[in-house]
């Protein structure tokens, strides 16, 4: 394959290499110990060093060189693992370069033209790997050739697809292409088929161009109306566009939706949000890795499967019910770990099979009643009939490989946990009842710290509630239902998911079966198993410690159900905190979040504690992913899709709330606890039943039940505390049932229980609620709900960027004279050109700050975007007054300076803070804070030690000569009178009368000196060098030069005239006593003698229009660099 060129020194490759082919430029070079008749000494040591390395390093056995005659370096330009694939290099170099580069007369000329065909054909192989991948290789190809030339972005910048439609200027449609590409939206049109001016203006006769950038984007909608058929419209904060007449519209939006959810999670919030390691490398995003990405997302939120799982096989076909005594058609799903069926109408039939309870994979014989079947054993001798599979045998190939490979896995655990075992016991569990206080309650909570309960808190501690003899007899007939189910369907994991098991669970589990139905219906038991001694091990790690996080855990152990007798005992206390602590040492990224302890608290009642941690683990990490991270991102999603949903199945009420989140405010509490801390216990628990066997979407629709029922009187709140008075009135009185048996038997027969549109507060139970949320709402499914949170996700990220906007603007604004609009701007630039590395550069250093920031817990200051170096040069250049002479070199010197000067942490990153002051000093400041930062810029550690070094040989300035025994006069210049009627004042009465003659005084002084050090003549001398520089270019740049000559000659008279300083700052220094030193007040006293460079430093500069202008040249100042850098490391 074509490589991009690499140097490499021929001298010492030729002891590894051997040259089978050569000519005037390239050599073809074989690996020594490849490819040789008979293994000599020097082959095999090479191919044994080359064996030993790992895969990453180890080195391809062919290769071709480009030379240049009489040179010793040489470059890679391809390589290959057999002799045929460079061959096929080699000859087409000799048929279409080597003529060609014998016309060349500098040799140099040869180099660069070869290297850049070889990256030409990079390039090619590339956008023709990426056409492969296509429907339509061919198309594509040439839309990719159009958008690299019409946008000029780098090569970096994938191209992941293209739709053609039109946007609108006005009331004038305007048809072309849209581009997606993995960081940016790009639309160009063209009138009758003629593409228009490439010019960077967005309109030009007959065409429009623009790009947007994923991050800028705030909502996406589908609209329709006016002049437009139906359209997706994309907002930015500064302006909506419009595209219609897609032929796909459906496809079109649901692309455009995922492109900017993945740009936006790994931009915004790489550490805090979860996200597929394969979106984490934006070049394999291709748009079937989307659409594949779509269906996963889709499959793990369906049957709530762990966020690493990969999708492997869909395939269409047909499961034996027996509940219904057919057939039931649908879908099957293969992950890493699971089986996965779904019928095609959406909960009507899941069913769920772990691959650690499968026995065996089998084909069957096929007939005409039974096509293709497979059969599937699971461990509980019960068998799972599939038929209609299309592509059987590679199906069953497949799962047989990864029941192998599983089967494997779980007989070594089993022998390393047997030999552990055999060495040292298992710990020791118990469970210690303490129904009653006493006054050695502290002790005990000692004793009880570090004890794992084996049974549910419940079990001990009773919860009674009125009518328990009616309640004792329900609960014997739930159970006997129950029993009577799993005796003829089986139990477990694998258990069917029906109508039937739905009408059930809706009417409440059994809480002697609660535990184990929890387990069941969230597949934590899957995770029990897989990890045997896992929760004790994390306890007898975690219980002890002290940090921030357990400092919370201790604060809200106590609010946790505290009606509830078994938290009021230390027994359930310690058990709360024990795995509270567990779950935040084994997932330190979300640590503890408050709501969890309510949620611990009620599974501990009625799981043992173990079963509790993984029940606490599916909940947080599967059910409700992303819920509970530092800023509860997930949570606020799904109050932004709940805000929509309202205004679709509640539209009336939804137009008596101009802003919806009045609502979603409110509603936030039910999502993160389950509705737990907003209904009595006995209702909340049911509710936890159904959200354990629905998911999400349980709680979707019993919140829209809730405003359903209470629509009525919220339309006629008079504000919005009433209203949300009303809805938590309403909540604390919903009962739970106090039906007869037979009562029951009815209800579970006729499958619903519809309630009135607007029940009496006291007059509604549970089981109405949750029947009639199932009955009006049961038509919001899982894909719909998983679209919404694409799309909305989104605006909660980008509403979480304005806020740490305006926090930082606020924290910054204080401190400095920038005007509200500009800072604004300049903080928009910052962002950008964060983001712009983030495109296309080496992010390294800033990801692995960003990821220490999230580690340590960092205050959203902290957080703050960061630049490298190369960042800030190029915001340096864009907005610095100063253009150091307009020499790259020079501009290049004096950025790197100041970053190393602001870095005051040595981090090697500038924060935004720091940025914006240093801009307010040059923009903003008074001349003294100008020559001080000039002064700070050219001593250490800004300026460098070789630059110290390097100053008496290189300064490149001339400097009139001086000498200490010419006298110093202040007040005016010389006469020129040769007699000496003017008597020469000593030295340091000049210096103290001249500060006074300009008001600096001798305070000023002395303050100056208390913060920076004296700076030494060869730093006086770079200092000279820059400010030369900075007026290059300048109209008075004659007249400027003339007065820094004069400056410098006055301050190396003060310098010669202080060779020997008294006091503490020779011996602090070091100086030898021919070293000279001043100051930064003598220094800018003598600025201030020249009216010229007073002027120069006072001049006000426009940074309004450095501003505009830095916007319009940042991409493309960037772009072109970063293409290069990129193509460097490949």
């Amino acid at each position: 394959m074509w490589l991009n060129p690499e140097e490499v020194a021929l001298k010492n490759a030729l002891k590894l290499w051997i040259t089978e082919r050569s000519n005037d430029f390239f050599l073809l070079q074989r690996r020594r110990g490849r490819g040789e008749p008979t293994a000599r000494i020097s082959g095999l040591l090479v191919g044994a060093l080359d064996t030993v390395l790992d895969s990453n390093a180890r080195v391809t056995p062919f290769r071709i060189l480009l030379q240049i005659p009489g040179s010793q370096i040489s470059w890679i330009i391809a390589s290959g693992a057999v002799m045929e694939e460079v061959n096929k290099h080699w000859d087409w170099l000799a048929h279409n370069l080597l003529h060609s580069l014998s016309i060349f007369e500098n040799k140099e000329d040869v180099a660069s033209f070869v290297r850049g065909k070889v990256k030409g054909l990079i390039a090619e192989e590339s956008r023709g790997r990426q056409a492969a991948q296509e429907d339509e290789p061919e198309k594509f190809r040439e839309a990719l050739l159009k958008f690299e030339r019409h946008f000029g972005l780098p090569s970096s910048e994938k191209l992941v697809t293209f739709y053609s439609c039109c946007t609108w200027k006005g009331r004038v449609p305007r048809q072309g292409l849209l581009y997606l590409s993995i960081n940016h939206m790009a639309f160009y049109s063209f009138l009758l088929g003629k593409e228009g001016d490439e010019a960077n203006s967005i309109y030009s006769g007959t065409s429009v161009k623009f790009v947007i950038p994923w991050a800028e984007v705030i909502r996406l909608e589908r609209v329709s109306g006016g002049f437009m058929t139906e359209a997706i419209r994309v907002s930015t904060r500064q302006r909506q566009r419009d595209f219609s007449m897609f032929l796909n519209l459906d496809e079109a939006f649901g692309v455009v939706g995922q492109l900017a959810d993945i740009a936006l999670r790994r931009l915004l919030d790489s550490e805090g949000l979860e996200l597929d390691r394969v979106l984490q490398q934006p070049t394999r995003i291709t748009k079937r890795v989307l659409e594949e990405q779509a269906l996963r997302e889709y499959v793990l939120a369906l049957f709530r499967l762990p966020r690493g799982e990969a999708l492997h096989e869909v395939a269409s076909c047909s499961v034996w019910t027996p509940h219904a005594r057919c057939h039931t058609a649908g879908t099957l799903y293969t992950t890493d770990n699971y089986l996965g069926f779904s019928s095609r109408e959406e909960g009507q039939c899941i069913l769920l099979i772990p691959l650690s309870e499968v026995v065996s994979v089998e084909k069957a014989e096929s007939t005409c009643a039974l096509p293709n079947p497979v059969i599937v054993s699971v461990r509980s001798k019960k068998a799972f009939q599939l038929i209609e599979l299309q592509e059987r045998d590679d199906l069953v190939e497949s799962l047989e490989c990864r029941l192998r490979s599983l089967h494997l896995k779980q007989s070594a655990f089993r022998s390393s946990r047997h030999a552990k075992t055999a060495c040292c016991p298992s710990p020791y569990y118990t469970f210690y009842y303490d129904t009653a206080c006493s006054d050695e309650e502290e002790m005990e909570e000692q004793v009880l710290r570090n004890t794992v309960n084996t049974e549910a808190l419940m079990t001990a501690f009773h919860y009674n509630t009125p009518g328990s003899n009616n309640n004792k007899n329900m609960e014997a007939v739930k159970e006997k239902m129950w029993e009577d189910h799993f005796t003829e369907f089986g139990r477990g994991v694998h258990m069917f998911r029906t109508d039937k098991v739905q009408r059930m669970v809706a009417m409440g589990i059994p809480e002697s079966r609660r535990g184990e139905l929890w387990m069941t219906l969230s597949d934590a038991s899957s995770d029990l198993d897989s990890h045997p001694g896992y929760y004790a091990s994390l306890v007898q790690t975690s219980m002890g410690q002290s940090n921030l996080t357990t400092d919370e855990i201790e604060r809200d152990l106590h609010r946790s159900l505290p009606d509830h007798p078994a938290f009021q005992n230390p027994t359930g206390i310690a058990a709360l905190r024990r795995v509270l602590t567990a779950y935040a040492h084994r997932n330190p990224k979300i640590g503890y979040c408050q709501s969890m302890n309510i949620l611990a608290s009620v599974l501990l009642l009625y799981a043992k504690e173990e079963e509790a941690f993984w029940l606490l683990v599916a909940v947080c990490e599967r059910m409700l992913p992303d819920y509970f991270n530092r800023r509860v991102i997930g949570a606020q999603v799904d109050q932004s899709v709940f805000e929509q949903l309202i205004g679709e199945c509640l539209p009336d009420l939804a137009d008596h709330f101009p802003d919806l989140s009045t609502l979603s405010s409110v509603s936030l509490s039910w999502f993160l606890t389950i509705f737990v801390s907003v209904l009595p216990f006995h209702s909340a628990v049911r509710v936890v039943d159904w959200f354990f066997f629905h998911g999400i979407k349980a709680i979707f629709q019993l919140a829209l039940a809730v405003l359903q029922a209470n629509a009525g009187r919220l339309c006629t709140r008079v504000d919005d505390g009433q209203a949300l008075m009303v809805l938590a009135s309403f909540l604390e009185h919903v009962g739970s049932d106090q039906s007869s048996p037979a009562e029951f038997f009815q209800l579970l027969a006729d499958g619903s229980n519809k309630m009135a549109d607007t029940p009496a507060v006291g007059q509604t139970n549970i089981t109405q609620l949750i029947s009639d949320a199932n009955e009006r709402f049961g038509d919001l499914t899982v894909r719909k709900i998983e679209r919404l949170r694409c799309r909305h996700r989104i605006q909660v990220l980008q509403a979480h960027e304005d806020t740490t906007k305006e926090n930082a603007l606020r924290v910054v604004a204080p401190d400095v004279s920038i005007s509200a609009e500009n800072l604004v701007d300049i903080y928009d630039l910052f962002k950008t050109e964060h983001f712009i590395s983030l495109y296309w550069g080496d992010m390294s250093a800033v990801a692995a700050a960003e990821a220490a920031s999230w580690r340590r817990g960092a205050s959203y200051l902290e957080r703050q975007y960061r630049l490298d170096l190369a960042q800030f040069k190029s915001l340096y250049g864009l907005l610095a007054p100063w253009p150091a002479g307009g020499a790259q070199r020079n501009a290049d010197i004096l950025a790197q300076r100041t970053f190393t000067l602001l870095d005051s942490e040595r981090h090697h990153l500038l924060s935004f803070r720091d940025f914006a002051l240093w801009l307010d000093t040059l923009y903003c400041g008074d001349l003294s804070d100008k020559v001080k930062l000039l002064y700070r810029l050219h001593l250490p550690p800004a300026l460098t030690d070789s630059e110290e070094r390097s100053s008496s040989s290189s300064s490149g300035m001339k400097i009139p000569p001086v000498s200490s025994s010419r006298p110093l006069y202040v007040g005016g210049a010389s006469d020129g009178r040769a007699d000496g009627k003017r008597e020469a004042k000593d030295y340091q009465e000049q210096l103290k009368q001249m500060l006074q003659d300009l008001g600096v005084g001798k305070d000023k002084e002395k303050n100056i000196h208390q913060h920076l050090p004296l700076m030494k003549q060869h730093e006086f001398i770079q200092l000279c060098k820059t400010l030369c520089c900075l007026f290059h270019g300048d109209p008075d740049e004659n007249e400027l030069f003339q007065a820094i000559a004069k400056v410098t000659s006055l301050v190396l008279q003060i310098g010669e005239a202080t060779t020997r300083p008294a006091g503490p700052d020779r011996d602090r220094l070091g100086l030898p006593e021919s070293e000279w030193t001043v100051s930064l007040a003598q220094i800018l006293a003598s600025v201030l003698t020249e009216q010229m460079l007073v002027n120069f430093l006072e001049k006000v500069c426009d940074l309004t229009g450095r501003i505009a202008a830095a916007k319009e040249k940042q991409y493309q100042q960037r772009a072109p660099l970063l293409a290069l850098q990129h193509a460097h490391r490949r």
